[in-house]
C-alpha cells in the first residue's frame, strides 16, 4: 500500500501569510500610482485641485469637511487613497473608471450625514468622491421644477426655492445639512410627507454615472433602475449628478406648533393615543413626537420624560383648531401654541438651529456642532401598548443621552 503524504497545515501557515502581506503591500505601493496615471490618461484637465492624496498636506482637513458624525473620527478609522473633489461630470467619470482599473473601492459623499459612515469609510482599499462642489441648482417656478446638482444641501435648496417663489417647495426632510444625494435615493422623509409623498416620490429624472462611465438620464438608464436609485441608495449602482425634482405648492401661511407633555402631564397615555389618529389626520397635517428626558419643573434635581408634539399645517389656525379637536381633542391644543409663518420660516423652525438662526443661516453648511450619533430604526404594523411606552420611558431615565421621534 502506498503511504499517504502527510501535510502539516501549521507549518504552511507562516508562509501563507508572508505571501498575503507581500501582496497586500505591494498592492498598496501599486494602485495609488496606477490610479494617478489612469486620471491624468483620462482626463486633461488639471488633478491638482481636484484629487488630493495622503501626501498632500489638505487631505486630512478635506477628509473631515463633511464627517458629521464624530464617531467615525479617530485615528484608527480606514482613510481613503484619495479624495476626489470634482467639478465637473468628466472628472467623476475618470475617477470612477480609475478605480475600477485599480481596484479601488468607490465611496460617494454630499452631506456626510450616514449614520455608519458607509460614505467615507470602507474595510477595503477606496476613494472617496466628494459631490461638494456640484451645488447649482437650476429653477422653472413656472413648470414647478428644478434641476439639483448632487452636491446640494437641503437647507440650500428649501432656501433657493422660496427665495425663487413663496408658495413652491419641496417634500424634503428637517437637516438643513443632509445632502440630496443620501436623501432623495434613501427616500426621503419630512414634514410633506402625509400629503405629497416622499422626496424620492417627486423626483423626475437624473443623471447617472455609471460603473462603465456612462453617463445615463431617466430615458437611457431605463424605468427599472430609475426606480432602484430612488429608494434604493443611488450610490449602489453609479454617481448621481443631478436630480431634476417637481415642486409643489404650499398656502402663504401656515401654522406650526410644538407642545411639550411630562410624564406627570399624561404623555404616556397621549403617545398611545396618537398613535391611533395620526393616520387619519387631514392630508395638510403633520404632527410628529420627540421624547426626549429632561429636567423636571416639579421636583427641583430630578428628571423625567417628555414627549414633545411637533407639528406644521398647511393652513391658518383658525382652521387647524376645530380639526385638532375634532380628531386628537386629548392634546389639548390652544391657539396660544400655535404660530402662522412663512413656509421657508417653517422649515427654519424644524431645522433644529440654534434660537436667533435666520434665514441665511440654512445655506451654512456646519452650523451646529458635530455629535456622536448612533441610530436604530423599528418599523411596527400595528400600535404599540400603553405597557410598552412606559417601558421606553422608564429605559430613557437610565440614559445619558437618547432621543426617540
Amino acid at each position: 500500500m502506498k503511504t499517504p503524504t502527510v501535510v502539516h497545515l501549521p507549518s504552511l501557515v507562516p508562509s501563507s501569510c508572508l505571501v498575503f502581506a507581500l501582496t497586500c503591500i505591494a498592492f498598496a505601493h501599486q494602485a495609488p500610482h496606477k490610479f494617478l496615471q489612469c486620471v491624468q490618461s483620462h482626463n486633461s484637465e488639471s488633478t491638482s485641485q481636484v484629487i488630493y492624496s495622503k501626501n498632500n498636506s489638505s487631505y486630512l482637513s478635506n477628509l473631515l469637511f463633511s464627517i458629521q458624525n464624530i464617531r467615525f473620527v479617530s485615528p484608527s478609522m480606514p482613510k481613503p487613497a484619495f479624495i476626489v473633489i470634482p467639478f465637473t461630470e468628466s472628472q467623476i467619470q475618470a475617477a470612477v473608471l480609475c478605480s475600477k482599473a485599480s481596484g479601488l473601492q468607490v465611496r460617494i459623499r454630499c452631506g456626510g450625514h450616514d449614520y455608519e459612515g458607509l460614505s467615507y469609510s470602507s474595510h477595503v482599499p477606496f476613494v472617496i468622491i466628494d459631490l461638494r462642489n456640484l451645488r447649482s441648482i437650476r429653477i422653472d417656478a413656472q413648470k414647478r421644477a428644478a434641476w439639483v446638482e448632487g452636491g446640494v444641501l437641503l437647507g440650500n435648496l428649501s432656501y433657493q426655492i422660496a427665495k425663487s417663489s413663496g408658495n413652491l417647495a419641496y417634500p424634503n426632510g428637517l437637516c438643513p445639512t443632509v445632502g440630496v444625494g443620501g436623501h432623495f435615493s434613501g427616500g426621503g422623509y419630512g414634514t410633506l410627507l402625509r400629503k405629497y409623498g416622499l422626496a424620492a416620490d417627486n423626483v423626475l429624472d437624473a443623471r447617472i454615472i455609471s460603473a462603465n462611465g456612462e453617463i445615463l438620464d431617466r430615458k437611457s438608464m431605463g424605468e427599472d433602475l430609475f426606480w432602484a436609485i430612488r429608494g434604493g441608495g443611488a450610490a449602489s449602482f453609479g454617481v448621481v449628478t443631478a436630480w431634476k425634482i417637481r415642486l409643489i405648492q404650499v398656502p402663504d401661511i401656515v401654522t406650526v406648533f410644538t407642545v411639550n407633555r411630562t410624564l406627570e402631564q399624561n404623555a404616556t397615555d397621549l403617545v398611545h393615543r396618537w398613535q391611533y389618529v395620526a393616520d387619519k389626520f387631514d392630508r395638510d397635517l403633520f404632527v410628529r413626537i420627540l421624547v426626549t428626558r429632561v429636567n423636571s419643573s416639579d421636583h427641583k434635581g430630578k428628571t423625567t420624560v417628555q414627549a414633545a408634539f411637533n407639528s406644521v399645517f398647511l393652513g391658518k389656525i383658525d382652521r387647524l383648531l376645530p380639526l385638532m379637536q375634532e380628531s386628537f381633542p386629548e392634546l389639548g391644543l390652544v391657539k396660544e401654541d400655535c404660530m402662522e409663518k412663512r413656509w421657508i420660516e417653517a422649515v427654519l423652525y424644524f431645522s433644529d438651529l440654534p434660537d436667533g438662526s435666520t434665514l441665511d443661516d440654512l445655506t451654512n453648511r456646519n452650523p451646529n456642532p458635530r455629535l456622536i450619533i448612533r441610530q436604530n430604526q423599528i418599523l411596527s404594523r400595528s400600535p404599540s401598548p400603553n405597557m410598552a411606552w412606559k417601558g421606553c420611558g422608564n429605559s430613557l431615565m437610565k440614559m445619558k443621552q437618547l432621543m426617540l421621534s
